[in-house]
């Protein structure tokens, strides 16, 4: 199946956040016709304020890489075709997981975490996972980012009564064994593996996940095995780049890209 076939799309949300951070993109892209869901992690399907009140949350933290990419495979697989996955940053590592494991149509990666040996030591990544790895603290307590952290990783740049307005309305809980999950072979790509189109998209201004960061991931796939494999820079997008004024941008270059493929 070629990505332009497929009328499914399944968005993969990132750590963090609440899976309702789709609901502009969801509209957007089913009013093109499409069927698009944007299921919640495994025990996050439950408000933003819920979540919250859960902290810490022993089944949130509990939560492992392996076992979030599994609950996306089978609601794949319980689809009546291949669908289009969009993920952003930790979603968009997990869509690089499943597109390897033939589970897509197509894979769009937004600003996404890098797999296992992609690294980086800009300051700015050091810095942004610093709080969320939290290696010297326990992992049995789910960890809930704090405004200033939020504020550095993902909204830098937006007025501060925005970037108040999105703390509140998008940010939940996380597992900090998810984000030490990327470190290990849990988060493995064979890069030489031929795969379904995948295009990787970055953000000039993203100090969590680095334009440069995405660009590594995007040079470590090869380019000479019959796989089509992209990479897309958008300048002035921070790590919110599904929530930031300009989204409909991005999404438009995705709908035409899966147009193209």
């Amino acid at each position: 199946m070629k990505a332009k076939d497929s009328k499914t799309i399944v968005f993969i949300t990132g750590a963090f956040v609440h899976n309702s951070g789709w609901d502009q993109w969801k509209a957007y892209f089913e009013a093109q016709g499409y069927r698009v869901l944007a299921p919640a992690w495994p025990a996050k399907d439950a408000p933003v304020e819920t979540l919250r009140k859960r902290q810490p949350d022993p089944a949130i933290a509990a939560l492992r890489l392996t076992q979030v990419v599994d609950h996306y495979a089978q609601i794949i697989r319980e689809l009546p075709e291949k669908p289009i996955l969009i993920g952003h940053s930790m979603g968009g590592l997990m869509t690089q997981l499943l597109v390897q494991k033939d589970l897509a149509a197509a894979g769009i990666a937004i600003h996404s975490v890098p797999p296992q040996g992609v690294m980086t030591f800009k300051f700015s990544f050091l810095k942004a996972t610093w709080g969320p790895l939290g290696l010297f603290t326990s992992a049995s307590k789910s960890f809930l980012m704090s405004f200033k952290q939020w504020q550095y990783a993902f909204t830098n740049g937006m007025p501060e009564a925005e970037q108040l307005a999105t703390y509140k309305q998008s940010v939940i809980p996380e597992s900090k064994r998810i984000s030490r999950d990327t470190l290990t072979s849990t988060a493995k790509i064979d890069f030489k593996k031929p795969h379904a189109p995948l295009l990787i998209m970055a953000g000039s201004e993203d100090h969590i996940m680095p334009a440069s960061l995405n660009r590594s991931n995007f040079k470590k796939y090869a380019q000479n095995n019959g796989s089509v494999t992209e990479f897309k820079e958008f300048a002035g997008r921070n790590h919110y780049v599904i929530g930031q004024s300009s989204w409909k941008e991005n999404a438009d270059y995705i709908l035409d890209w899966v147009k193209r493929h």
